[in-house]
């Protein structure tokens, strides 16, 4: 039958065979958040998760460009779940103050509640943007870009309205300021993970302390707000 047969059959099964992609897509990617969140990201194979769709990890490969892109648009699904908590956290505050507080408090929760993200996000930023170009389609980064974005786009709203509302002083980039804080906000996360603080018992002599996932946060939100001029 022609492509342009009058019935639309053949649309209509171009349409079907769109969805099935789409829905296969969504199941290697739950797949791999499931593999993510048991094992850990280093330790995810292609291998193990084609086992666990039921697929052979060629097809896998069908789908997605490569191991990174994989792990990008799977890092996808944390950050809807992330800009979802800082909505929620920002909702919840009455000033601008508390506000920074909460969108901080929230993120530091769900790193430490879900460390796969963390490893995940700090991997990624590891790369250099030609890498990421080199390794990842077009629509991948997209979907990347806006996953990100729209969770910091939250933190650097709640900045703007305290710069216009008179409680943040800062003349700095809000948009910019909202990234630092993301990428120090990861790091502080690892140390939070590892909770050791490596410090001088005396010139020359190394002894470690312990560091909380609350003092983190203390020390992140009280970052956040002395960079936004509102400490």
């Amino acid at each position: 039958m022609s492509p342009t047969a009058p019935d639309g059959t053949t649309d209509g099964r171009r349409r079907a065979a769109a969805t099935r992609r789409r829905a296969r897509e969504a199941e290697i990617i739950a797949a791999t958040r499931a593999l993510f969140d048991a094992k850990g990201v280093r330790d995810a194979q292609i291998e193990d998760i084609a086992t666990s769709v039921g697929i052979n990890r060629a097809i896998v490969y069908r789908h997605f460009t490569g191991k990174e892109e994989l792990f990008a648009l799977t890092l996808v699904s944390y950050l809807d779940e992330l800009r979802d908590a800082l909505a929620a956290a920002s909702e919840a505050a009455a000033t601008p103050h508390d506000r920074l507080t909460a969108i901080v408090r929230a993120f530091v929760e769900y790193g430490v509640s879900h460390p796969a993200f963390v490893d995940c996000a700090q991997s990624l930023m590891r790369r250099t943007g030609d890498d990421l170009l080199d390794e990842i389609s077009e629509s991948a980064l997209f979907r990347l870009g806006r996953g990100i974005s729209s969770s910091l786009a939250i933190l650097s709203t709640a900045l703007e309205a305290g710069i216009e509302s008179g409680d943040f002083a800062t003349t700095d980039d809000p948009t910019l300021l909202a990234n630092l804080l993301y990428a120090t906000g990861l790091g502080a996360l690892q140390l939070a993970r590892v909770g050791i603080l490596v410090k001088e018992a005396a010139p020359g002599i190394p002894t470690v302390g312990q560091i909380s996932a609350e003092q983190v946060s203390a020390h992140l939100v009280a970052s956040a707000l002395a960079l936004a001029g509102g400490g």
